[in-house]
């Protein structure tokens, strides 16, 4: 699996989401992601991760084995930037 397939999955599972992928290994099965969504909008950090989670599925565990996640909403990533 590639990081393009990876953000192409949170973003059909994640409607209004922006995505950005890094392979952080190289091998193509470990992947850093920040998904901005107003989706996220009063969810607790645990459900917002839950459905990127959701978003790539059984893709989990297979073929990717460790997804770091940040998430947040389209108002904290304009303060943040």
């Amino acid at each position: 699996m590639n990081s393009d397939q990876v953000q192409s999955l949170i973003q059909k599972g994640i409607k209004d989401s922006t995505v950005e992928v890094i392979d952080t290994t190289g091998t193509s099965d470990h992947f850093s992601v920040i998904v901005v969504s107003d989706s996220f909008e009063g969810l607790s950090l645990i459900e917002q991760h839950q459905m990127v989670y959701k978003s790539v599925g059984n893709y989990m565990t297979k073929e990717i084995h460790a997804l770091e996640i940040k998430t947040m909403t389209q108002k904290a990533w304009k303060n943040k930037n």
